[in-house]
């Protein structure tokens, strides 16, 4: 080898041993950076200079010009990252189911702050008092005045429970704008990187840091998935959609519905656009409709017109809620999708149970304890009213034929293909006028409607209805007070007796005397007060369609509220396991890809060693032609 040869050896190592230390010191001046992977020095020959090649030798002789500082790489594990951002997003959701139930639990305040239980326990006491003495005057307004605050406290913490509702729904339209904000940077890193690594020589591995950050904190809202193309383009799926694919970001867009102004995410690129619909560019923001309806104002010469294209969300809703959530089957990754189960898709009441629609509400924590919750109040409530309405000579008919004539003209003819039920009295009933009826002979209901009467007055006439014997008996023609049977209409709330549209009875809040409680020979009403008293004590209710254990008032309480202590512990465990497990999968993972300054800087020794080898041998070099040329001189 010449000594000229030589130089390009020594010059080639110190170039190298130079560039690795300047790696290392980069390692560790970002050790405490977010998102940051260790880069590793890969060194590899230079090209060799064949000095001679015979037949004979097993290989030909050759002389080396060094070693080159062939590539910068990222240490990481794509496994581990897979790993370890399925369970971010798992963690996440159960950290929001576990959420919650710790606010359900606050809003029911049997931990801290106002229990809903002391109210719950007052109006049974108001009645128990009110049994011992039913014709005080003292008695009836502690009944009325205990019952109001009932009524208050009960829609308070119902209040609350939709407030959480609409907290949720506020951060559902944050995150889906930082998902589409995430799968932008993802689009601009994606360009920037391909810039930058096109000519093969240099490597940009700072962004890609950048971009693998972006995947973790997106990986925590959402289920990913994600592949890398032969030009180092990342592209996203999310839920099994493409989310970020070559030059595309398809941003998700958000269904608003006009009546609970609740957020759906669904996927423009799938909505299908109805027949009818103007057609215009939707804009480079995210795509925001009104049940499915999408306004855009457009300036035109001046004058602002309003165009709006119909889309049909069938088959395009981001997630789909309707799948059972597990673990084995990989439904419980993504905050988002914890967002939309928790929150729902309405306000729940006692008519989501009674209807028979419980399986809509409940895999969803906030719609599932509102209905439960409602129910009991509406059990509470209506059972009141039903012993007052009995008192007051309100008689269930089954007719068999006759019609019923509403104030507003309405007729209904039943006949033996159209039999009914109605709950009545008669104006000019047998019992004294006044008895638990108000002037008109209404029967009192201690809660009302807010939104529609308890009782209609309708006309009836040629009706027959079947008594408990199996008799055939003729009611006689004239005006009665009907009891208007609950409707539940999904599109209103109000034609129920439901903690949205209940209020007091004004008139006994201002004379809660007028109940009376007195009969007409003068002795009290001590039949009504047991029944009272056993709206709270009759274990006749259950708490939902899969519970079959049958309680009361007073034990369905206290069995919700288990519930929503034993859930919350439950999700707390998970959440904590979770945690453990998304903790163990971050060890391994930073032991793959985190700095660990020890080993840094013992690289550093040995670059550094290498460096000075290098500048020596130069060195060596160097005074070998200086002694040779002064030699020959």
């Amino acid at each position: 080898m010449s000594l000229w040869s030589s130089l390009y050896v020594g010059t080639s190592g110190l170039q190298t041993s130079h560039n690795a230390l300047n790696t290392v010191a980069h390692n560790l001046s970002n050790a405490d950076t977010d998102g940051y992977t260790r880069q590793q020095v890969e060194q590899s020959d230079k090209i060799y200079i064949t000095i001679s090649k015979t037949a004979s030798a097993v290989s030909p002789q050759q002389s080396g010009l060094g070693v080159s500082y062939s590539n910068v790489k990222q240490i990481r594990d794509y496994f581990l990252d897979k790993t370890f951002r399925k369970e971010s997003g798992r963690s996440m959701f159960y950290e929001v189911s576990r959420d919650t139930l710790l606010e359900v639990e606050d809003q029911l305040g049997e931990m801290n702050g106002e229990a809903f239980q002391t109210q719950l326990s007052d109006l049974w006491t108001a009645v128990q008092e009110l049994s011992k003495d039913p014709c005080s005057s003292v008695t009836q307004s502690t009944l009325i005045q205990e019952a109001s605050e009932f009524l208050t406290r009960a829609q308070s913490v119902y209040e609350g429970l939709s407030g959480y509702q609409d907290n949720l729904n506020l951060q559902i339209k944050q995150q889906v704008e930082k998902i589409n904000d995430y799968g932008d940077q993802i689009l601009t890193l994606n360009d920037q990187i391909r810039a930058i690594e096109m000519g093969g020589i240099e490597h940009a591995n700072d962004l890609k840091d950048q971009r693998n950050l972006v995947l973790d904190e997106l990986s925590k809202l959402v289920d990913i998935s994600y592949d890398t193309d032969i030009y180092g383009n990342i592209s996203v799926q999310i839920e099994g959609e493409d989310f970020v694919k070559g030059s595309t970001c398809y941003k998700i867009g958000l269904d608003m519905d006009s009546v609970t102004g609740f957020y759906t995410p669904f996927w423009p690129q799938n909505a299908k656009t109805l027949p009818g619909s103007d057609e215009f560019p939707n804009g480079s923001g995210m795509l925001m409709t009104v049940d499915g309806v999408l306004k855009n104002e457009v300036n035109k010469n001046g004058v602002v017109t309003v165009q709006t294209k119909t889309f049909s969300l069938d088959n395009a809703l981001t997630f789909n809620l309707n799948r059972e959530i597990s673990s084995e089957l990989g439904t419980d990754i993504g905050g988002i999708k914890g967002m939309l189960l928790a929150r729902g898709d309405h306000r729940a009441s006692y008519a989501d149970i009674a209807g028979g629609e419980y399986d809509k509400v409940s895999q969803s924590i906030l719609m599932n304890v509102q209905a439960e919750f409602d129910q009991l109040f509406h059990n509470t409530i209506s059972s009141i009213n039903d012993v007052l309405a009995e008192a007051a000579g309100v008689q269930t008919f089954n007719l068999n034929a006759g019609t019923v004539t509403g104030e507003d003209g309405t007729v209904t003819t039943y006949n033996a293909s159209n039999t009914g039920s109605i709950r009545a009295i008669a104006i000019d009933a047998s019992k004294p006028q006044g008895y638990l009826t108000d002037e008109d002979g209404v029967p009192y209901q201690i809660f009302t409607k807010i939104a529609g009467d308890g009782y209609e007055k309708m006309t009836l006439s040629g009706v027959t209805y079947t008594d408990e014997s199996g008799n055939t008996v003729s009611l006689p023609d004239g005006d009665y007070w009907v009891y208007k049977e609950e409707k539940y209409d999904p599109e209103s709330i109000y034609t129920l007796y439901s903690l949205s549209n209940t209020q007091m009875n004004q008139e006994l809040m201002q004379a809660p005397a007028k109940l009376g409680f007195r009969l007409e020979d003068g002795s009290e009403d001590l039949d009504t007060m047991e029944k009272l008293k056993a709206v709270f004590t009759n274990e006749k209710y259950t708490f939902n369609p899969n519970v079959l254990k049958q309680v009361s008032i007073l034990g369905y309480y206290d069995d919700l509220v288990s519930q929503v202590a034993n859930s919350s512990f439950v999700y707390d465990e998970i959440y904590t396991n979770q945690e453990n497990t998304v903790a163990a999968a971050e060890s391994a993972r930073d032991q793959v890809h985190a700095v660990s300054s020890d080993e840094e800087l013992s690289y550093m020794i040995k670059f550094q060693s290498a460096y000075n080898a290098s500048s020596r041998f130069i060195n060596v070099i160097d005074e070998m032609l200086e002694h040779l040329l002064t030699s020959l001189g």
